[in-house]
């Protein structure tokens, strides 16, 4: 009688798994998957939203932590890996993607942190020079691995070696929640006051 509950309970764990839809987020057409798996850890979908410029939707962003945060400080001092997720909604020239990363990154940092990421900062814009122009649907994904560094991938490669200060993780993050972000009504998306 116990193996015959134990297989029914089994078939009926079974049963509920096989139906369960994989669940992701629509951003604006784009589909974020709720959960990923960093450095061997599941985090899940804190937030995610779309960078718009100039009427244009330039790429939908999701950002992947242990929990959901819902304030830059938590984010950003969020323990173990982390992930953005970076899907291109419209073809940009990788000039004009680097300008635009690099710019936000030098105007959410102070003098101090600059001179101390300068060695990873060269390396992040040089990366925009190698991978040429971003087309619709290329996806980048930035994940924080403990004792790794911060590993870019595009559509599944690396672009870079491992950057390892987690502070420079930090300030990638500040591209979009910083106090000068580049796209102030992203922001408040991603911290969950909004809904994109």
């Amino acid at each position: 009688m116990k193996r015959f509950t134990s297989s029914i309970i089994a078939a009926a764990i079974l049963g509920l798994s096989a139906h369960a839809p994989v669940q992701a987020m629509d951003v604006a057409g784009v589909q974020m998957e709720d959960t990923a798996k960093v450095g061997g850890k599941d985090l899940v979908l804190s937030n995610a939203g779309v960078r718009i410029k100039v009427l244009f939707k330039v790429y939908a962003l999701g950002i992947y932590l242990n929990e959901k945060k819902s304030t830059v400080a938590d984010i950003l001092g969020a323990p173990g890996p982390k992930r953005f997720k970076l899907v291109m909604m419209r073809d940009v020239s990788g000039e004009e993607f680097g300008s635009s990363f690099m710019g936000a990154i030098n105007k959410n940092l102070d003098k101090d942190e600059k001179s101390k990421f300068v060695n990873q900062l060269l390396k992040f814009g040089e990366m925009f020079e190698t991978i040429g122009a971003l087309k619709k649907g290329d996806v980048i994904l930035s994940d924080w691995v403990p004792g790794t560094g911060t590993v870019l991938l595009l559509n599944g490669k690396p672009i870079v070696e491992p950057l390892p200060d987690a502070q420079f993780y930090s300030a990638l993050l500040k591209i979009w929640l910083g106090d000068k972000p580049v796209d102030t009504s992203l922001k408040p998306v991603l911290l969950g006051e909004k809904h994109g």
